[in-house]
């Protein structure tokens, strides 16, 4: 199997950064991506600035096959999505050539003659996955390992509480989206100037629409946590190691001081109901209802396609569907500090020969995944692809912390530990409406 390439699922950040890894270790990739070009989900959320710098968002072996091409490195500062693909992705994919294909879905993988039950062969057989281009047509590709880097951003979570979508939902799919605004264009900025919106979810994403909605005329934010308690949920401020994360959660945290924001707790949706109107009414488990809504911005995360996987021997966690290697480290139910350490092939491996899930699919379910931490998963799995197992176990990274220690976050819960009869484990029956204020003046 030496002379077939390894398949990287994924032209992304993550995959192009295995390719490169790859194409320096000697071994040949060829990227297989869905979208028409490379970042195509990144392209999809352009308008979104990031929270890392350009130091941390360059992958050092892909430095190191761009450098001959002319390549300026970008200087120091935190770039658009736009600007990470124009400036970064397709320089780096244009110097693979062809070793990545656009407008190609994988659509199953496999081991050759095999489906998952026979155990003979698993060894010594190729890879094939399946493919279907922009045409139509069906293609089978035989390959020596698997790099899926294919990311979560085409499968987000419902509105619905309980991971799936709430009653109606579907229905009321003209006035919901399940991603940030751009607001710079003019037309979505027409759809939410001067409404009433409501924002679920309370990650970075949800910071972000916040902000952005709450800069807007006229236009009132009721932002829904399913949380009982707000917490910890504006991030760690100062004490985050990534500066303009934490920054983020000040503006969110200062948008609500300033009174642009309702705070609704303890809403778990499950009905969307039109009002008279043609508005939206969202229903919560207790049966309480909102004011009704002209918008709701739905931003509680994303979950892996498993789908074109299920040929393909997984050990992955139960709850999270992520390695289970992996699972325990980034499990929110256990902790939200932000510090995993660094990790790769002995973590991410599969009982499948040379399949290994990477990058942003690698978390399953789980939040707040980095670019470098992708970068360094790839780095160890290649490593451990080309038989280099020393490199393959070494660290060479050090990610930075949240500044958020905080225990359990996901639910109603705000403290790990925390007693029932403080509020902190079981919500209130009905949602609260919190106004934050900001600190009298000393």
């Amino acid at each position: 199997m030496s002379d077939l390439p390894v398949v990287v699922v994924g032209a992304g950040p993550v995959g192009l950064a295995a390719a490169a890894n790859l194409v320096e270790r000697g071994l040949r990739p060829l990227v297989l991506e869905v979208g028409s070009g490379p970042g195509a989900a990144v392209a999809q959320w352009n308008h979104v600035r990031l929270f890392s710098d350009w130091a941390e968002l360059v992958d050092p072996a892909a430095a190191r096959l761009l450098e001959p091409t002319g390549w300026q490195r970008p200087a120091a500062g935190y770039p658009t999505g736009s600007e990470w693909v124009e400036l970064y992705l397709r320089p780096l994919a244009e110097a693979l050539g062809d070793a990545v294909r656009f407008d190609t879905k994988v659509v199953g993988t496999a081991r050759r003659g095999r489906d998952r039950i026979v155990d003979a062969g698993r060894e010594t057989e190729p890879l094939t996955v399946h493919v279907v281009t922009a045409d139509g047509t069906e293609e089978r590709i035989a390959a020596s390992g698997l790099i899926d880097a294919s990311g979560t951003w085409n499968s987000p979570n419902p509105l619905g509480g309980d991971g799936l979508p709430a009653l109606g939902e579907r229905a009321a799919a003209d006035r919901i989206t399940y991603r940030v605004p751009d607001l710079s264009d003019a037309g979505v900025v027409a759809r939410y100037a001067g409404k009433r919106v409501a924002v679920a979810g309370s990650g970075h994403s949800a910071l972000t629409a916040l902000v952005a909605l709450t800069g807007l005329p006229d236009t009132k934010v009721i932002w829904l946590l399913r949380r009982g308690a707000v917490g910890d949920v504006f991030g760690g401020g100062d004490a985050d190691q990534l500066p303009a994360r934490g920054a983020l959660g000040e503006r969110a945290k200062q948008a609500a001081r300033d009174g642009h924001v309702e705070v609704v707790t303890g809403f778990r949706t499950t009905g969307v109901e039109r009002s008279e109107d043609g508005r939206l009414v969202l229903v919560s488990q207790d049966e309480h209802r909102l004011e009704p809504v002209d918008e709701v911005v739905v931003l509680t995360g994303f979950r892996p396609d498993l789908s074109w996987l299920s040929e393909i021997r997984l050990d992955l966690d139960p709850v999270l569907q992520a390695p289970k290697a992996l699972a325990p480290l980034i499990d929110p139910n256990a902790h939200s500090c932000g510090t995993v350490y660094p990790h790769g092939a002995a973590e991410l491996a599969q009982p499948e020969p040379g399949v290994y899930l990477t990058g942003m699919k690698s978390y399953g379910r789980a939040p707040t995944f980095l670019a470098m931490t992708g970068y360094e998963q790839v780095r160890s799995v290649v490593a451990k692809l080309a038989g280099d197992d020393e490199a393959a176990a070494r660290v060479e990274l050090t990610l930075p912390e949240t500044g958020v220690c905080g225990g359990a976050g996901v639910f109603d819960v705000e403290v790990a530990d925390k007693p029932a009869d403080s509020g902190g484990c079981c919500a209130p029956a009905e949602p609260q409406v919190l106004t934050l204020s900001a600190p009298s003046a000393r």
